[in-house]
């Protein structure tokens, strides 16, 4: 017997197509900046000290959002 497959959620650009009524990325002209050639430096003292007032603000603001991201899969 055939095992049907579950039906995946639309990714964002499918989305936004939907919402939107055009195809996303738009066509047009490219970014102004060319992001390719951006370099990030890091000069934050290693180890960098948090407290625990600014953890349990973290907490409250985004605590589902942690709960979400870092649960195991069902």
């Amino acid at each position: 017997m055939a095992r049907l497959s579950p039906e995946r959620p639309p990714s964002a650009s499918e989305q936004l197509e939907a919402l939107l009524g055009e195809p996303w990325p738009f066509p047009g002209r490219p970014p102004k900046h060319d992001l390719s050639t951006w370099r990030v430096t890091d000069d934050w003292p290693d180890p960098y000290s948090v407290t625990l007032a600014e953890v349990e603000v973290f907490e409250r603001w985004f605590g589902d959002l942690f709960d979400e991201l870092f649960s195991p899969p069902f």
